[in-house]
């Protein structure tokens, strides 16, 4: 897993609550589980005009030139500003792997679904829980400021606006330091690599008939 640490873009405003994860990554894409090459299919029927199929060539599709993502404006956003309740709907890994792979890592909204907020740690992404309020100013500010940038440090839990505003968020201790260290489940197992090395070698001297 990528580290996280600092990451500054382009904020791409989704004015719009409740985005499931197939509205993310419609279900017809989930055969593959590479976790890489879903970027082009992300936020596929709102973002084409035609049914997305796994294997086409989105170069050549007719895009949705109203959605936020064909925007001039939002080329190269790599800062995802949403609404509450993000990432609903299926426990699909694909959502976050869609957005990771075409360049989201870092997620701002005022809630978002337990599973989805959990794959998107587990998967190098920070997804930072703002009050209402708050997410209202920013969808202000963005809408108004061609360009607008968010700069994240996770280490301070601080976002720098290009405004010269800042902005503390919180974000949990252990889950804050697997992001800072690239860590997800299989590295975390394997920092107790010498100690499962010895209670194998003495499980082994112990049920020998086990490993015969």
């Amino acid at each position: 897993m990528k580290a996280f640490s600092q990451h500054q873009g382009i904020v791409m405003p989704l004015d719009r609550a409740n985005v499931d994860t197939d509205m993310i990554i419609p279900k017809q894409f989930l055969k593959s589980i590479k976790r890489s090459g879903f970027g082009p299919y992300l936020f596929d029927e709102l973002r084409y005009k035609d049914k997305g199929e796994p294997d086409m060539d989105c170069s050549t599709r007719p895009l949705n030139k109203d959605f936020v993502l064909n925007q001039s404006l939002y080329q190269g956003a790599n800062v995802l500003l949403g609404r509450q309740n993000f990432g609903c709907g299926s426990s699909r890994e694909h959502a976050p792997w869609s957005l990771e792979d075409f360049g989201f890592r870092c997620l701002i909204a005022p809630s978002f679904a337990d599973i989805f907020y959990n794959n998107c740690f587990i998967n190098g992404m920070l997804p930072i829980v703002l009050d209402s309020a708050i997410i209202d100013e920013l969808f202000d500010k963005v809408n108004a400021t061609e360009g607008f940038t968010i700069a994240v440090d996770l280490e301070t839990q601080k976002l720098s606006l290009s405004d010269g505003t800042t902005i503390d968020f919180e974000v949990d201790a252990f889950r804050k330091h697997c992001l800072l260290n690239g860590l997800d489940d299989i590295a975390l197992t394997l920092e107790d690599a010498d100690l499962i090395s010895a209670f194998e070698s003495k499980h082994k001297k112990e049920s020998p008939w086990l490993f015969a």
